[in-house]
């Protein structure tokens, strides 16, 4: 039986769109095969929840989906149906209505038939109350030299796949691949490498040709579009083509002042801290920042947070209180609402 794709995402039936997203980012996070190089398990359930997802974050498909339980998927790819089957493999009573082996009740045909064949609901013909466009080709509705013929539709163009992915914060800056789980045109999963530009920001949408899925009607694959969600960092923030890292110093270090190596994405650089330098001081180092594919890249801030020591001994202590004791101005003067 095949898993539910709510409890795959730990989430109920009534699930907001909104928690489904947020459900999906943290597991395709976990399980994302570049986090789990040597968990084999990880693609395939990485694997899962991309599926769930691709499902449960299309509206049209999770309704479907809510209605037909797992076998929405096989609507328009053939199947099994025998005398009065119709598209998709589901039969049709007399008159065009559903059998007893057909769609349940509560679904409204139109609007599966319409998704199914690309257009409106069908009009009314004489093959079981239903006239079925096929292509851009005519359909005969009735034989004899009075036949009708159906309208010729034109064949709807191949729709994109939409696909989000969430990266490290050193892969958006430096650039590096991805991995994206796309159905194929024999219905298995596979997976697709995707390169990751320099520099990329968060949104971006990138578009591989041809890439996507192919069509519930055997339409041919449209285009792949990735949209990238970049994850954050323990100690560096980006500011537009600018990165801000947090830097540790110890209280020696800040008073009286030392060289230190701070870590930058084009390798780790000698920073120089001033004597008597305070928690936020930013130290710039022009050029380090983002190097974006084109263009001028930013710069690295330092950004100081002094690290007072553990323990105090009395001596340092007592050094400390005699200095507040002969303190300077309020260090608060500027400080409002």
């Amino acid at each position: 039986m095949a898993a539910d794709y709510y409890d795959i995402l730990g989430l109920s039936k009534s699930a907001s769109a909104d928690e489904i997203q947020k459900a999906y980012r943290k597991l395709a996070r976990k399980f994302h095969p570049d986090m789990n190089p040597d968990d084999k398990s990880a693609k395939e359930n990485f694997q899962k929840v991309q599926q769930a997802y691709d499902t449960l974050g299309t509206p049209e498909k999770r309704k479907l989906y809510d209605q037909l339980g797992p076998q929405y998927e096989q609507m328009g790819a053939g199947g099994p149906g025998g005398p009065g089957a119709g598209p998709g493999g589901f039969r049709w009573g007399p008159g065009g209505g559903p059998g007893a082996g057909g769609v349940p009740p509560d679904v409204d045909l139109s609007d599966i038939l319409g998704r199914m064949f690309g257009g409106g609901a069908p009009g009314a013909g004489a093959a079981g109350g239903f006239e079925f466009p096929f292509g851009g080709t005519e359909a005969p509705t009735t034989r004899g030299p009075n036949r009708r013929r159906g309208r010729a539709r034109a064949a709807a163009p191949p729709s994109d796949t939409l696909r989000e992915v969430t990266i490290p914060f050193t892969t958006a800056i430096q650039g590096g691949e991805t991995s994206v789980v796309v159905r194929r045109e024999d219905g298995e999963f596979g997976t697709l490498t995707v390169k990751i530009p320099p520099g990329v920001n968060d949104g971006a949408k990138l578009r591989l040709g041809g890439q996507g899925e192919a069509g519930p009607n055997g339409e041919p694959p449209g285009d792949l579009i990735v949209v990238i969600r970049i994850d954050s960092h323990p100690s560096f923030q980006r500011k537009g083509n600018d990165l801000v890292v947090r830097v540790p110093v110890s209280l020696s270090e800040a008073v009286l002042g030392a060289k230190i190596d701070v870590p930058t994405p084009r390798g780790t650089v000698a920073l120089k801290v001033p004597p008597k330098t305070s928690s936020g001081k930013r130290l710039r180092v022009k050029g380090f920042g983002v190097q974006p594919k084109q263009g001028t890249p930013g710069d690295l801030f330092a950004e100081i947070q002094i690290v007072l020591p553990e323990p105090m001994d009395d001596d340092l202590l007592e050094a400390i209180r005699r200095q507040g004791e002969h303190a300077g101005a309020d260090p608060r003067t500027d400080l409002r609402w």
